[in-house]
């Protein structure tokens, strides 16, 4: 009788350890973790709220896999480090991603890779700023209570693209083709938004309409909370300025040194270059500056704080504008705009763990809604924690 569960014998013994081979584990998986995931899921219902935005064109009676089991699946891919459409070819037979999307391990199969793969191109600009909206309902959720106050860091980061996908972009300073993501988090980590644009400096006018649609959807959910915007001399803009003031969003942003700039530290820089002689050249000499001024560009002139740091190389001097009227110009330079660096080793990490930068499909679309699946997981695990 030829039966595959019946044991292999003969096999020698290790260190006095008999070694016994069978074939009768059924079906097995390495993704146990998958399972927790999808506790995750349940509760903050993620795939649900994405469906929800797309329409879906496929006849009713005639559907095997929902969008909303496709959008869950997609996404435990992506969080379990499969973030190849690919891999769906593997893992719809897997039993814990079965498990995962409420299925038996013993029963149909979930989606295949080219199911997947219609699924990604599949929604609209209008369903993708509604997903948008969607996820900004979601970072408002994540609360107990409604804050106080909250600070948006924004920020962009290269994604490096090796094919012809549309709004590619050659960068000269990276020196090939790419997208340059808007990514925005909170002051404490968590992800809000992030966007799909080409590689280059955004311009102030493209600033001003992310910020409007981002406000907007966070004030629709807490209309009394203060917004503090902190970002980069790239987000510096006549236009992002005048719109925080008009719209009464707070904000402390990076300022490119010019010649004027310099002139009201000139003073200040000779001082501290001197005492840093003084002090036997160990470590450095940091000084702080406070004044008025605006650029040409401006329609008034703004608060301006200025750092300025001496060591061994030389002087360095910095300058950030804000709306803010409280404050030492110490205190909101190290304890308030340096903390925005903390939102580059958030994009370190979503772009380490969750490979947010496996933008390879040819759609700008479908790229987009690449995106937002990345950010969902990196907003609904750390809430899980």
């Amino acid at each position: 009788m030829n039966d595959p569960t019946l044991p292999l014998t003969g096999l020698s013994s290790v260190r006095s350890k008999s070694v016994v081979a069978r074939f009768d584990g059924g079906m097995l998986s390495s993704n146990g973790g998958v399972l927790a995931l999808a506790e995750v899921e349940k509760r903050l219902r993620v795939a649900e709220r994405l469906a929800w935005c797309i329409d879906d064109p496929r006849c009713a009676d005639q559907v095997v896999h929902s969008l909303a089991d496709m959008i869950g699946f997609r996404m435990k891919m992506i969080a379990a480090g499969y973030e190849d459409g690919n891999d769906a070819n593997r893992l719809r037979s897997d039993p814990v991603f079965k498990m995962a999307q409420d299925a038996l391990p013993s029963g149909r199969d979930l989606a295949s890779q080219s199911t997947i793969c219609r699924l990604e191109n599949l929604p609209g600009v209008r369903e993708l700023v509604a997903m948008g909206r969607a996820m900004v309902d979601l970072y408002c959720a994540s609360f107990r209570q409604v804050p106080k106050r909250i600070v948006l860091d924004i920020d962009d980061t290269f994604d490096a693209v090796h094919g012809g996908q549309q709004l590619r972009l050659f960068n000269a300073h990276y020196d090939e083709y790419g997208f340059q993501p808007i990514v925005v988090f909170d002051g404490a980590g968590r992800f809000i938004s992030a966007v799909l644009r080409p590689a280059k400096r955004p311009s102030g006018a493209e600033i001003r309409a992310h910020l409007r649609r981002l406000v907007r959807a966070i004030r629709s959910n807490w209309p009394n909370t203060r917004i503090l915007i902190r970002a980069d001399g790239h987000y510096c803009s006549p236009l992002v300025i005048d719109w925080c003031r008009a719209n009464d969003v707070d904000f402390i942003l990076g300022l490119a040194p010019t010649t004027t700039l310099r002139k009201h530290v000139a003073d200040l820089e000779t001082s501290t270059t001197a005492r840093f002689e003084a002090s036997a050249k160990a470590g450095k000499v940091r000084r702080f500056k406070e004044f008025v001024d605006g650029a040409a560009s401006w329609s008034r002139v703004e608060r301006i704080i200025a750092r300025v740091e001496v060591g061994a190389q030389g002087a360095d001097s910095r300058f950030v504008v804000t709306n803010l009227a409280s404050g030492k110009a110490k205190a909101l330079y190290e304890d308030v705009y340096c903390r925005r660096g903390t939102a580059e080793n958030h994009i370190k990490s979503w772009k380490t763990h969750l490979a947010a930068d496996r933008t390879s499909c040819t759609s700008a679309t479908a790229n987009q809604f690449r995106l937002f699946l990345h950010v969902m997981w990196f907003s609904a695990v750390p809430r899980r924690q």
